[in-house]
């Protein structure tokens, strides 16, 4: 079977044309054998120019000794025309032959100008599968490097005979790091809980490439990035990178869900979790189960996980520290415990999303690295913020969307509250957003929250944390069409649409801008603020509005 990068392809929800290209991806997993790897959804973008995606292949296939073929796919029907085959498109048109040329020649120029730029030779094929090409000898590509829906059955075959497996070489690992550090295929880990996962190719600016171009040793990295810089993509590029390594990575956070969800995504092997449930582990391993019915349960659980010996089963080759800034002092010490001796430590954290009010943890001697960059959010969400933060604490718009503004929907009770709810999530709805695209974030806690007590607000039926857990450890969610959670808990999630509700402060403090930043950061394409109206002429006035 041929190893797909990134994994997690098969969970993908998808329609249209990228279901077609999943459905090509299960052909050449089954079909190609394990000398060669596929990289799919690949994309690069001309850092000079900025955030603007210029170029796009569908998939590369390399084989053992680190040859490549391009593989780009049409489906649907198409032109033939004196200048080559077309694409359509509404308004517009594509030559699939100019686009084949400038990706093959932008991907060779980039593989070229990388310092120990490997031996790579280049080939391509172009598949069709839905369109019998007629005249394959004026397509503007050569006849054999076109498999049409005549030829579809055998695009395997004719992969292995354009792109033999070829021997074993160095230069395959050359050519395996420039796709996936230069091209960065990332799966961004900003995703709904539940949902199937999105997978994204991180522009070459990202964390997940710089940070791991750093060489320094011992190799202790603090990343003190904004929501939507790519902190957690990072963690799971360290994470896989030690796996394929032969190492063993811890990975811990502080917030169930995250942990949850990185557990998800992730690929097999190392230990996954927050820190309490890792004391919790160890504690069960040396035959000290905790009792949580004692007053100071969670202080005692750490505190006897700190008197356990460490010996070599429980230390690791990478540790990885995600949400750093809900850390204690103390928890650092004895997390580090468990590092072998050339381990690689990273600690990533963000002040801003700091809503326990905890002490900034030192970690003297280490390097630092910042990213003000967001890349998740859109435009207006990170204009709306911009004017609230701190000038040491900024935030950059760096995601190609911009979205239509925020939209602010005010209440003064809660009967006004629930009709704001209601319209914030027909707005969405009206947007073109599925219900399990769309999260209603709420300001208060789980303890002071109105709306978390409803299992239906107007038609919506609410899905909900049970507070329980299923016998694989994975939480138990009530039944219901839109997801409906605190601030507290979504930190560290995302969701195409957001609708962030019940906030009302009396003045916009440190606090109070702390929480309107972790639940506006958590939209990808919409935000809907249901905000009480003494806290919307706050919000306006810190605006400038």
């Amino acid at each position: 079977m041929a190893h797909i990068l990134p994994d997690g392809w098969r969970e993908l929800a998808a329609t249209g044309a990228a279901q077609r290209e999943i459905e090509t991806l299960a052909r050449l997993a089954d079909a190609l054998p394990d000398d060669y790897s596929v990289y799919h959804a690949v994309h690069w973008t001309n850092l000079e120019r900025g955030y603007s995606v210029f170029g796009e292949i569908d998939f590369i296939v390399m084989n053992r000794a680190g040859q490549l073929l391009v593989i780009e796919q049409k489906a649907g029907f198409l032109d033939e025309t004196p200048e080559g085959l077309v694409k359509r498109y509404p308004g517009r048109t594509k030559s699939v032959v100019a686009q084949l040329a400038r990706n093959v020649d932008a991907l060779r120029g980039k593989l070229n100008a990388r310092p120990d730029a490997p031996a790579a030779s280049i080939d391509y094929l172009f598949y069709c599968p839905d369109y019998r090409v007629r005249q394959p000898h004026s397509a503007g590509l050569a006849p054999e490097r076109i498999v049409d829906a005549e030829r579809r059955d055998r695009l395997p075959a004719l992969i292995a005979a354009v792109l033999p497996a070829g021997e074993p070489s160095p230069e395959a690992q050359k050519v395996h790091r420039f796709l996936c550090d230069i091209i960065s295929l990332e799966t961004d880990v900003s995703a709904l809980i539940g949902r199937a996962r999105a997978l994204v190719g991180r522009i070459s600016g990202g964390l997940a490439h710089w940070a791991r171009q750093l060489e320094f040793a011992p190799f202790r990295l603090r990343v003190t990035g904004t929501a939507g810089s790519g902190k957690t993509q990072l963690a799971l590029a360290e994470y896989r990178a030690t796996l394929e390594r032969g190492g063993r990575p811890l990975y811990l956070c502080y917030n169930r869900p995250l942990a949850d969800h990185f557990r998800a995504i992730a690929p097999e092997g190392g230990l996954i979790g927050t820190f309490h449930a890792f004391c919790q582990q160890r504690l069960r391993a040396a035959g000290q189960p905790p009792d949580f019915s004692r007053p100071g349960a969670f202080e005692r659980l750490v505190e006897d996980a700190a008197a356990l010996p460490v010996d070599d089963a429980w230390r690791f080759d990478t540790l990885i520290v995600d949400e750093g800034q809900d850390f204690h002092a103390e928890w650092r010490d004895q997390i580090f415990r468990h590092a072998r001796d050339d381990a690689r430590l990273l600690w990533l954290e963000d002040p801003l999303q700091n809503l326990y009010a905890r002490e900034p943890v030192p970690l003297d001697g280490w390097v630092g690295l910042r990213s003000f960059a967001n890349f998740r959010c859109p435009r207006p969400v990170v204009r709306l913020l911009q004017p609230l933060l701190p000038p040491e604490m900024p935030i950059e718009a760096a995601s190609p969307i911009d979205a239509g503004e925020v939209e602010i929907l005010t209440y003064r009770d809660d009967a006004s509250l629930l009709q704001a709810l209601k319209e914030g999530i027909r707005l969405c709805y009206s947007a073109g957003f599925r219900k399990e695209d769309v999260a209603v974030v709420s300001y208060s806690g789980r303890n002071n929250s109105r709306l978390l007590a409803y299992d239906r607000i107007g038609p919506h039926t609410m899905r909900r944390f049970t507070s329980e857990y299923d016998l694989l450890g994975a939480p138990v969610f009530s039944e219901g069409d839109v997801l409906i959670e605190s601030v507290y808990r979504f930190k560290g999630q995302s969701a195409p649409a957001v609708v962030f509700a019940e906030i009302d402060f009396d003045a916009l403090d440190d606090k109070a801008v702390r929480k309107l930043f972790v639940g506006a950061t958590r939209a990808m394409m919409k935000l809907v603020l249901v905000i009480s109206e003494r806290a919307a002429e706050r919000l306006r006035a810190a605006a400038g509005e």
